[in-house]
């Protein structure tokens, strides 16, 4: 397989500008911007990270359930919100003491202990606040870190169906915006809801031991309205709020459509429609927030405006008492700012019902997220996968991503140890589907997947996936330097082991042209290098990996012939002494494989050596046919015509 070198064509800086893709290189400016920020980075310690495939908290999320292992935490904040609720509002009650034994007895001492004892309390509150807002504010933070980590874990235990059934938008929001509005509910929402509660309790108390009688006319007033009013705004706003949680999934999961299919919508010129399509994505969010907004202009002017009628009201009965003689000036006044305070936190408890609305909408969200199984589960008693010498065996398996359609049908297939089997076949035949399962991304529907004798579904998922290794056809490449993905599966090698491993696989006149070498920063996704390149860096990862199987998914199906026969000349380096499973787009791939499987319509319809289905004459004999002429630039309507 001939060809002028890999690295004698465009470099990947002059491809990308071609395709209008920045350049490969980091500018000077910007890495030295990099540098700047590392040097201020902090040092964080290696995270205790316990991660199992088949144990994991099970039960409904929830907020109750969320709560419970932190309840000595949520104990010593509610008793330093009493001590701060009390300290806090023990003002008026000096105010009563000041004018009834102070002003109106003419006593000065009075006047001055009771002023000693208001600055006393003031600062014993702002020390108490000062605590409580410290604690909770940590354990707030605590309880969002868990939960974004117990989030980000189901995403990783999840398997690769549910991320083909789930728009990855969709899963933003779940990770971003649903925990942020559960966020602010359990930072400020809860802790507000407690200190607000709390000061409701401590002032209706003292309303109660000033006049029972005025307390009662205040509690008529205010409850049963407050109740009919809060029970209509939550029906409205439970509904509306999961409206508003839908709505802003589809925004991000447009925005991210977008984004990755920007240069899909630029060659076809159809940004007006892209932003058209937006607009009324954008427009549907709008609506869903408008209608809570009208429900919110109702709940919560109609909460304030019972406080103003209900203070009006005692304001009328008490100053009847008051000329009566049956209250003192001190006792109403004290009691009118009681009212006054009363109100306060009536009002901030709607607001913060508000609030608690928005994060039952995300916890209900979340619930149904961390309520999703993996399809592929690891059994409970799952045994580790010994050592092993790579025998794979496909028995009688059937499997269709939907369970009325198989995909693969009754599939026999065997793999010796150190043994590369290629597989072709036409678009659609089942060649990937092979690959994932062995893989097992999936698990057959029917019959058993096997290596060395080992059933797939009878092993640990970790200890699988360490002896094996896969190179799909778009490889992956994280944001990051060469360096960091090439080490990808053993973050712990040698500098020197990783330049080896990319000197083995062609990567050296790349190393060579980056400033920084191997340790140079690539784009996300490795967009700053060319197809090829980035198929060579996955072959290290994959190299260094040393797995025992390696599956490669049309790992050359996208490359040029230059390209191609730099990969392939890797490939012989990496596949050396392993077992190997090649699903083939090009038959100049398959041709080097020691064995050839044929799919078609979910089945193997021929198998053996090159020379064996050609001598067979059968559907691969026909391909390779096919292949050749195209190869050799004569098409089967020129051979017609010649004829």
């Amino acid at each position: 397989m001939g060809g002028h070198g890999f690295f004698g064509g465009p470099t990947s800086m002059q491809a990308n500008a071609q395709a209008g893709l920045p350049f490969a290189e980091v500018p000077d400016e910007l890495r030295a911007r990099i540098e700047e920020v590392l040097r201020h980075e902090p040092d964080h310690p290696t995270p205790d990270v316990s991660f199992s495939h088949s144990r994991w908290d099970r039960r409904p999320f929830g907020l109750r359930v969320f709560l419970t292992p932190h309840a000595k935490g949520l104990l010593v904040a509610l008793l330093l919100v009493i001590v701060e609720t009390g300290l806090l509002h023990v003002g008026p009650l000096l105010t009563q003491l000041s004018i009834d034994h102070g002003v109106l007895a003419g006593d000065i001492g009075v006047l001055v202990a009771v002023t000693m004892a208001y600055l006393g309390a003031i600062a014993l509150s702002t020390i108490a606040s000062f605590l409580r807002t410290r604690f909770t504010g940590r354990l707030g933070e605590r309880l969002v870190y868990e939960l974004r980590i117990r989030v980000f874990s189901h995403f990783q235990r999840q398997s690769l169906d549910f991320f083909t059934s789930e728009k990855s938008g969709v899963l933003m929001t779940r990770m971003t915006s649903d925990i942020e509005a559960l966020t602010t509910l359990l930072q400020e929402g809860l802790v507000s809801f407690i200190v607000q509660g709390m000061t409701l309790l401590v002032i209706t108390t003292y309303l109660l031991i000033l006049h029972p009688g005025l307390a009662f006319v205040c509690l008529v007033t205010v409850i049963p309205i407050n109740l009919l009013l809060t029970l209509w705004f939550r029906r409205v706003s439970h509904v509306g709020y999961l409206q508003v949680r839908d709505r802003i999934a589809e925004v991000l999961s447009n925005l991210a459509e977008s984004l990755a299919g920007i240069r899909v919508i630029a060659a076809f010129s159809r940004r007006d429609h892209d932003v058209a399509r937006h607009q009324q994505i954008i427009d549907a969010h709008l609506d869903a927030n408008l209608r809570m907004g009208r429900a919110q202009a109702l709940f919560g002017p109609g909460t304030e405006s019972i406080g103003i009628i209900a203070q009006a009201v005692v304001l009328l009965i008490g100053g009847r008492m008051a000329l009566r003689g049956e209250v003192t000036i001190g006792q109403l006044t004290a009691f009118l700012l009681f009212l006054t305070s009363f109100f306060a936190p009536v009002q901030t408890l709607v607001q913060l019902y508000n609030q608690y609305q928005q994060g039952s909408a995300a916890v209900l969200k979340l619930q149904n997220l961390l309520g999703a199984e993996p399809t592929v589960v690891e059994k409970s008693d799952a045994t580790e996968l010994p050592p092993i010498v790579g025998r794979i065996r496909l028995e009688a398996v059937t499997f269709g991503y939907d369970v009325d359609n198989p995909v693969l049908r009754d599939v026999e297939l065997e793999v010796e140890p150190g043994e590369v089997l290629a597989v072709v076949g036409p678009t659609g035949a089942g060649k990937s589907t092979i690959a994932k399962l062995v893989a097992r991304f999936h698990d057959p529907t029917i019959g058993r997947i096997t290596i060395d004798g080992h059933d797939l579904r009878d092993v640990g998922i970790t200890s699988l996936r360490r002896q094996l290794g896969v190179v799909p056809q778009e490889p992956f490449l994280f944001n990051g330097t060469i360096a960091d993905n090439v080490s990808f599966a053993r973050p712990d090698t040698h500098h020197d082991e990783l330049v080896a491993a990319c000197e083995i696989v062609g990567l050296g006149p790349l190393l060579e042209r980056m400033p920084d070498g191997i340790d140079s920063p690539i784009h996300e996704r490795g967009a700053s290098l060319s197809a090829g390149e980035r198929q060579l860096v996955a072959l290290a990862r994959a190299f260094l990996a040393k797995p025992r199987v390696l599956v490669l998914d049309e790992a050359t199906s996208n490359l040029d012939l230059q390209s191609e026969s730099v990969i392939e000349r890797a490939l012989d380096r990496v596949l050396q002494g392993r077992t190997a499973i090649l699903i083939a787009h090009r038959l100049a791939t398959a041709m080097r494989a020691d064995r050839v499987a044929v799919v078609d319509g979910g089945r193997i319809i021929e198998h053996g050596t090159h020379r064996e289905l050609l001598a067979l004459g059968g559907q691969y004999a026909s391909m390779v046919e096919t292949w050749e002429r195209h190869a050799s630039g004569t098409s089967p309507a020129t051979e017609a015509a010649a004829q």
